[in-house]
């Protein structure tokens, strides 16, 4: 995969205007290039602008390398105990049901370390907005696996890849979540080429929108890269992101308006939606 250079501007580009999101206070961060947080987070926080909710929302955030954000994002935060933040969230909407609630987690935080407190906030439906970095790794303390590892990934303790029969096999919180009553709105997006982040964006703000309507529970599930913790260079984490967590994560809407999809449905649907985008690419083009 080719390295382009952006110490300077290409030849012929000009500025357009400020791309910087209203709701983040600097872009600079600690986390490790290559990651794919802070894309997720700019989904987020450019869908809480568009909406006109700023002064409506309160997040929760969870224990993970995303917390570093919390010193740059300029919307009211709580910050809460290893897997609680949607404990906490239920807490803040039943004492302020005007606000706009979210939490942002990483899948140590939620699957592991917090995977009751998701799944109870979910069946009863409290009316708030999960939004989980998956990555397949806990990134913050070494990288080692977690519940949403796939078999064969690697993981500072997967060295050889994760195998079914020694560490079991991974969970699909999406297709959990989906399945209980509570749950409104669920969907798994990527950040791993710009049409992901387009997808993922649409996603957040129709689950913020359904909480804004008192539907219940929304999740959105947004896979990001890792290259630290998946031992690759870090222009080869989109690939491996979609090759690999994408082929078992499969992104795509699990739950709207009470009809829910599996995984292996929302495999078809891409496999057939793709093979018709080759075919009019073929035909002379999208719009031919």
């Amino acid at each position: 995969m080719p390295t382009l250079d952006t110490s300077t501007e290409p030849s012929g580009a000009r500025r357009v205007g400020d791309l910087t999101p209203d709701l983040l206070l600097t872009g600079e961060h600690h986390l490790c290039p290559g990651c794919g947080e802070p894309l997720a987070l700019r989904c987020l926080l450019d869908t809480i602008t568009d909406l006109e909710v700023t002064t409506q929302t309160i997040g929760v955030v969870g224990i993970g390398c995303y917390t570093a954000f919390t010193t740059s994002i300029d919307v009211d935060l709580v910050q809460a105990l290893h897997g609680r933040a949607p404990s906490v969230a239920t807490g803040i909407k039943r004492m302020r049901p005007d606000a706009v609630v979210f939490t942002l987690q990483g899948d140590g935080d939620m699957v592991n370390e917090g995977l009751q407190e998701v799944l109870h906030t979910a069946a009863r439906g409290e009316a708030v907005t999960c939004v989980l970095l998956n990555n397949g790794v806990f990134g913050e303390t070494g990288g080692h696996m977690t519940a949403t590892t796939v078999l064969g990934q690697r993981t500072k303790n997967t060295i050889d890849g994760r195998e079914a029969e020694y560490h079991g096999y991974p969970i699909l919180i999406g297709d959990l979540i989906s399945r209980l009553e509570g749950a409104s709105y669920v969907a798994r997006g990527s950040v791993h080429n710009a049409g992901a982040v387009a997808r993922t964006k649409k996603m957040v703000r129709r689950a913020l929108e359904s909480q804004r309507r008192g539907d219940g529970f929304s999740f959105v599930e947004v896979l990001t890269m890792c290259p630290t913790g998946w031992f690759i260079p870090t222009g080869e984490s989109p690939e491996y992101l979609h090759e690999t967590l994408g082929a078992v994560h499969v992104m795509g809407e699990l739950k709207v308006d009470g009809r829910v999809k599996t995984t292996d449905e929302l495999h078809t649907e891409n496999v057939a939606r793709q093979r018709e985008v080759e075919a009019r690419l073929a035909a002379g083009g999208l719009d031919g």
